[in-house]
């Protein structure tokens, strides 16, 4: 039973995945724009996967916030008491409470990208076999022709460049934009 619904899932999602690929009637513009469509599920459904960490985490990266200015203030005040000692204490601590937020904010950055692989694999199990030939400069790089992922990540980063710009006029994503910018994250 969980056989036979995973393996209708898989056809039904392929074929809303394949469809942008089949729409136009050239073959290479059809893939560049199914790469492109398939680019910013990726992306969008890396920025829902953002936006509920950051819900879920908010105290977190409040608490990690005040903790940052808190220990920034104590630093200063213990700078202009001329407490030396008092100051490099006070400023290591609100230095390491900057650093877990940075590299708080760094994982969900990169909790983004997780979509990614999947598109890849199922860009494999499609186009595997299909090569893109490639002009003049750039085929003194790379060779004569390249597969898949030398389109679709470009075009991935493409999609994040261009969500990043719409994301503040999207209905949902405008208070995800508003989460971001409080918690001082990727925007």
């Amino acid at each position: 039973m969980i056989d036979q619904f995973l393996t209708s899932a898989y056809l039904w999602m392929d074929a809303i995945l394949i469809a942008p690929f089949r729409l136009p009637g050239d073959p290479l513009f059809g893939f560049l724009v199914g790469a492109f469509c398939l680019a910013m599920h990726c992306v969008i459904a890396g920025e829902l996967t953002l936006s509920a960490a950051i819900r879920f985490n908010r105290g977190h990266l409040q608490q990690l916030k005040s903790d940052i200015a808190r220990r920034e203030a104590l630093s200063i005040m213990a700078h202009d008491a001329g407490d030396r000692a008092g100051y490099k204490a006070f400023n290591k601590q609100a230095n390491d409470a900057w650093g877990r937020h940075f590299f708080t904010m760094a994982a969900y950055s990169a909790g983004m990208l997780w979509p990614v692989p999947f598109a890849l694999g199922w860009l494999n199990g499609r186009f595997h076999d299909v090569d893109f030939a490639v002009a003049w400069p750039l085929s003194i790089l790379v060779g004569p022709t390249v597969g898949y992922p030398f389109i679709f990540i470009p075009l991935y980063i493409l999609g994040r460049i261009v969500f990043g710009h719409l994301r503040r006029w999207l209905p949902y994503f405008r208070n995800v934009q508003k989460m971001l910018d409080a918690a001082g994250g990727p925007g």
